[in-house]
């Protein structure tokens, strides 16, 4: 995808300047593999735009991701010589209105208008004003048979695709992929009394002990957020702490902790928690986190495959992975990683989980976690982990702790799939995927 070229932000026409950041959005993502919430917050602050439109920037470039196989299906079938070459920022505008054309409540008239004024913006895009604005009706008029039909493995990249139904089977792979096409619940994890908190914020008590909102309200406007009642935290992300059943007064660790909802849990639970992590800047939210809910913890930053500390009663390793989990709320993922970035991680991991390993005290507690989908982020690990380790050995995790127990494999290991924990509504049904294992040094 070419470089969208620097431009302002500035509100000339009604509604271009979040266009504009949309596709400067979809295009940096696409290129440089970083992650759109840290993206978006970066540009939104040159941007300069007003909220409403800051907002819609957002959502354009998020189902752009959540759609992208779709939309460059759908373009490409009509485009009869393909996407013309040395055009500029053409395909990252192009992407960006066939979102709204097909997924957003946007007047079709403006989705196209601004799309054609931003192309011609460049002199290498402006020279296909006439092919793109030809495309762009033709999606509009045709958006009815387009939805009627929709498969969501479109928007699954080939490896991953083939990777679940590798590890999965088809079915399972196809329900992954819808799940993923829609909007993500709003979880919290809540200090006490989820019924009670579920009935002031119009929420459900999920079998987990989660709380799931139905609405769509500011998080900060909720009751209880200003006095630290609850923090935000998807149910399945919710588990692995829970899996170390920490006692008050226990020295835990918490490795690769930020931005901090395993922290505060265990934290919560009475633990003496030192929650490490190598960014500076992701700790100073955990302990904004801390602050707002009353909890304390030691944070330290540091690498924890070089942490040096006494053994601890219990250790928490959420390793860093390639986060295919959680697509559903963070649709780049699915376009920024790649196989090799799985062998990378699974390198890296395999390195923590033997310092987690040596920092456990005999007797200790371990959970690895990883919010990855892959194998090799996961069950391989452990596996090989218990060959290499002499010491180690699983603990399993059973139906009554997580109050869902087609979340675990036999081996009482936890996997939590994006479709399963069905609700309401679709959007209201599914969670994170994640994979842990609790582990005790003999």
């Amino acid at each position: 995808m070419a470089e969208v070229q620097s431009q302002s932000f500035g509100d000339d026409v009604p509604g271009l300047a979040a266009r504009r950041l949309a596709a400067t959005l979809i295009d940096e993502v696409l290129r440089a593999g970083t992650a759109l919430d840290e993206t978006f917050e970066r540009l939104a602050v040159t941007a300069g735009l007003e909220p409403a439109d800051a907002g819609l920037a957002r959502a354009i470039a998020t189902v752009a991701f959540r759609r992208l196989g779709t939309i460059r299906a759908v373009i490409d079938a009509r485009l009869e010589r393909g996407s013309p070459r040395k055009s500029g920022p053409f395909e990252p505008i192009m992407v960006a209105a066939a979102a709204q054309l097909l997924f957003l409540d946007v007047p079709d008239h403006a989705a196209v208008d601004l799309a054609i004024r931003q192309l011609h913006e460049d002199a290498r895009s402006a020279r296909y004003t006439s092919l793109a604005n030809a495309v762009l009706r033709r999606l509009a008029r045709e958006r009815e048979a387009i939805l009627a039909e929709l498969d969501p493995l479109t928007d699954t990249p080939d490896w991953l695709r083939e990777s679940w139904t590798r590890t999965y089977g088809a079915d399972v792979a196809t329900a992954i992929a819808a799940a993923h096409a829609e909007e993500p619940p709003l979880d919290l994890t809540v200090k006490s009394d989820a019924a009670g908190w579920a009935a002031k914020l119009d929420g459900i008590v999920l079998p987990t002990g989660s709380v799931r909102l139905r609405g769509r309200e500011a998080i900060t406007a909720l009751p209880g957020f200003a006095d630290g009642q609850w923090w935000v935290q998807d149910a399945a992300a919710a588990l692995p702490a829970r899996l170390l059943n920490v006692r008050p007064g226990e020295r835990v660790a918490d490795l690769c902790a930020a931005p901090g909802g395993k922290t505060v849990q265990l934290a919560q639970a009475g633990a003496e928690v030192v929650a490490v992590d190598r960014s500076g800047p992701r700790l100073r939210r955990l302990k904004a986190n801390l602050e707002r809910l009353g909890l304390s913890a030691e944070v330290v930053t540091a690498d924890v495959a070089a942490f040096e500390a006494e053994p601890f009663d219990a250790v928490l390793l959420d390793a860093p992975c390639s986060a295919t989990g959680t697509i559903r709320r963070h649709p780049e993922v699915a376009w920024t990683k790649t196989p090799q970035d799985i062998a990378k991680l699974a390198a890296l991991q395999a390195r923590l989980l033997d310092r987690a390993a040596q920092l456990t005290r005999p007797g200790g507690r371990l959970v690895y976690c990883t919010c990855s989908l892959e194998r090799e982020e996961g069950e391989a690990q452990i596996e090989a982990a218990l060959a290499r380790t002499p010491g180690l050995a699983r603990d399993p995790i059973g139906p009554a702790e997580i109050g869902l127990a087609e979340a675990l494999t036999p081996l009482g290991e936890l996997r939590t799939l994006p479709h399963q924990l069905a609700g309401e509504t679709p959007r209201l049904s599914g969670w994170a995927g994640f994979y842990a294992c609790r582990l005790i040094r003999l």
